[in-house]
């Protein structure tokens, strides 16, 4: 970078043929400039410039300089806007892959927010399973990624951005229905819908755990669709199912959902890489931060 600001300085003098034309054309005072031309000189080993009391002009040496050098220096400037154009690129697009039940209310808010905060950002969304959410953020195929209660993993930072209220999911013709909430231990003869543990453990622990605290071990009844959204076993009578408050909108109207007794939340996270962190992705987190303090994300329910 030094011997390209050199250049330029020796080009300004070479096309002005005059040191104090060229010092105020670069805004820097003339002694200065004297000085730099004198270092490139020395570094090459060869006079550029013939100095009269009234004028200066360039050697053969100089003169060839002058016409390569001009040339570089296009070339540098036109690779300096080309990178930099990547890293506009780079900051004005996010790639956010989210999971289905964050899908319900929590990614839909949280995208809203970031179009209406940067409106110049560009999304791309991903509808994925955990694994392939937190898989993708590491290799960084996704910038970030929503989902609920991930792994712990080294290379990612989890950020939470929603403690959400978890409810029992039931046909609206179940006994339990007509009560405003319901406590974990009148469940104790419910088979339980659930994904199987491997879809997402951290999840299965979690809900699993709602019930221990309770004093037992429900029975279990695996989903055999990843997706259902009429809920279909449990349509039948033939499950109950624990779900977050977001999934209320949009239920089918023989389901109801009823809040459990006592409180419970699964924990919703941003994924995120822990080095690197594009400015996109700053401005997804800030906005995440500012999205679940407006809408109460944070608060455990009483």
């Amino acid at each position: 970078m030094s011997e390209l600001r050199r250049l330029r300085y020796f080009l300004a003098v070479a096309e002005e043929r005059n040191f104090t034309r060229a010092a105020e054309r670069l805004h820097i005072a003339q002694p200065a400039l004297s000085r730099q031309i004198r270092q490139l000189e020395q570094e090459l080993g060869v006079r550029l410039l013939d100095r009269t009391t009234h004028s200066v002009e360039p050697t053969d040496a100089g003169r060839l300089l002058m016409e390569r050098g001009a040339e570089l220096c296009e070339s540098a400037d036109r690779l300096w806007r080309d990178v930099r154009g990547f890293a506009e690129t780079e900051r004005d697009a996010l790639t956010l892959g989210y999971s289905t039940s964050t899908g319900y209310g929590t990614a839909p808010a949280l995208l809203a927010a970031l179009a209406s905060a940067h409106p110049h950002l560009a999304v791309t969304t991903r509808l994925l399973p955990t694994a392939d959410i937190v898989s993708g953020v590491t290799d960084g195929t996704l910038d970030a990624g929503l989902v609920r209660c991930p792994p712990p993993t080294p290379e990612l930072v989890r950020t939470v951005v929603r403690l959400e209220p978890q409810g029992v999911l039931l046909p609206a013709s179940h006994a339990l229905a007509a009560r405003d909430s319901v406590e974990v231990a009148s469940l104790a003869g419910e088979r339980l819908l659930v994904h199987p543990r491997e879809a997402n453990p951290g999840h299965f622990d979690a809900i699993l755990g709602i019930f221990e605290g309770a004093g037992f071990a429900p029975q279990l009844l695996l989903r055999q669709l990843s997706f259902d959204a009429a809920h279909t076993p449990v349509a039948r009578g033939e499950a109950v199912s624990i779900l977050g408050e977001s999934a209320v909108d949009g239920l089918p109207a023989t389901l109801v959902w009823r809040p459990l007794r006592p409180a419970s939340t699964i924990e919703l996270h941003l994924l995120t890489r822990g080095r690197g962190r594009r400015p996109a992705v700053a401005q997804l987190l800030r906005t995440a931060s500012e999205t679940a303090r407006s809408e109460g994300w944070l608060h455990s329910p009483a």
